[in-house]
């Protein structure tokens, strides 16, 4: 069964956005979603630590980077996916566009953290749209713990339960509409103009799929972890056969590294980037790098733990870091050694033409921190 329309629940959703052309869509490649292509969109990435803007365009049988931008985001200014000072958030915007020269002012951004919630529901198989639609919408009071008309929704059937073939899988997603308003707002007020709202987790999904998996050639039937280490938090989804088995976030990020540097070494070293060429001080890898490293084993294995106990589990063939901190040398073969499953740094833009204004290098220092932006990216196209 297929919906082949965004479906909006107790709230009129869709009427209400439809005229602007901004949904809380759920659209990733990797859930075959039925949202139709916007055209050229900036994937606008509003991270705790960056403002990172992605533009793509075809080329071949692949990609092209068109426009590209990283702005760092003042401390505080966006927390757990929550915005705090929109005037910054909407200035940090506005210079990453100037940065970027992108020409289009349409975008898609995203939602994530608590702000989120998401759940896998079953349903009969033999229920028509219209049966569908309205059975949704008495589940999603049991699954929402908010008034609906206090939120944005949005569902996609997944397809049929796999333990039982009279029943279909379909994923519920909702987040309040204060989320979905603010985010407008501060976008707009960027210059911009946002056609779709998405969820991180999707777009990190979606990247991986068509811009990884594919490339890489890695079988459909492997079980892929896509860890994304942000700023203040790690989000963790995996994703097998086309699906996604799960999501979680869980608040660690690479601002406790900075802070750690800040303390030890002061504000000469506030902004270290370990992935520059600045000379570092005398037992800085054994007294900072190696312990950090530690905790993001330690974090990775302890999110895996709690996919482990999951309806959904299947055990996990590969991982791919993404993120600032993803850049840290040794750190995939550091999860491999202790964990026992290869890792390694994801880059959805490597072997991408780049266009003439985009600088190379600079696209390739922040390569590891554009899953999200690159999957939003890709929301201009079937």
């Amino acid at each position: 069964m297929t919906i082949e329309k965004f479906h909006s629940l107790g709230n009129n959703c869709y009427r209400q956005y439809e005229e602007s052309g901004l949904i809380l869509g759920i659209r990733g490649g990797i859930l075959n979603i039925f949202q139709s292509k916007t055209g050229a969109v900036i994937g606008l990435d509003i991270g705790s630590g960056a403002v990172k803007i992605v533009q793509l365009s075809r080329s071949g049988r692949g990609y092209k980077v068109d426009y590209f931008a990283h702005e760092p985001l003042p401390k505080g200014a966006l927390a757990d996916g929550n915005i705090n000072d929109a005037e910054v958030v909407s200035e940090t915007i506005r210079r990453a566009v100037q940065r970027a020269n992108a020409k289009t002012k349409h975008c898609v951004v995203a939602v994530s953290g608590s702000s989120i919630i998401n759940r896998v529901i079953n349903l009969p198989a033999s229920l028509n749209d219209s049966e569908l639609e309205s059975r949704i919408e008495l589940e999603a009071g049991q699954h929402i713990p908010y008034p609906l008309d206090e939120v944005n929704m949005d569902f996609e059937v997944i397809g049929p339960a796999p333990r039982n073939a009279e029943l279909i899988e379909v994923l519920l997603v909702a987040s309040r509409k204060e989320n979905i308003d603010l985010r407008r707002a501060v976008v707009e007020d960027a210059g911009l103009v946002p056609k779709v709202v998405d969820v991180e987790a999707f777009a990190v999904a979606n990247a991986y799929e068509h811009l990884i998996a594919t490339r890489e050639g890695i079988p459909p039937d492997q079980t892929i972890a896509l860890l994304d280490i942000g700023s203040n938090s790690t989000s963790l989804v995996v994703v097998t056969e086309g699906r996604l088995l799960y999501t979680r976030e869980q608040p660690f990020g690479g601002r406790s590294l900075q802070d750690e540097i800040q303390r030890r070494y002061g504000d000469e070293m506030a902004d270290y980037d370990f992935s520059s060429a600045v000379p570092l001080p005398p037992g800085f890898e054994d007294e900072v790098i190696e312990p950090f490293k530690q905790q993001i084993v330690q974090q990775i294995s302890r999110a895996l733990q709690f996919y482990a106990s999951s309806s959904n589990y299947s055990a996990v063939n590969r991982i791919f870091l993404s993120g600032g901190c993803a850049a840290i040398e040794g750190l995939g073969q550091m999860v491999d050694d202790e964990l026992g499953i290869p890792a390694e740094m994801a880059n959805p833009i490597a072997e991408m033409r780049m266009a003439g204004s985009v600088s190379t290098n600079l696209l390739q220092h922040h390569a590891s921190a554009l899953m999200v932006a690159a999957g939003l990216a890709l929301r201009g196209f079937d």
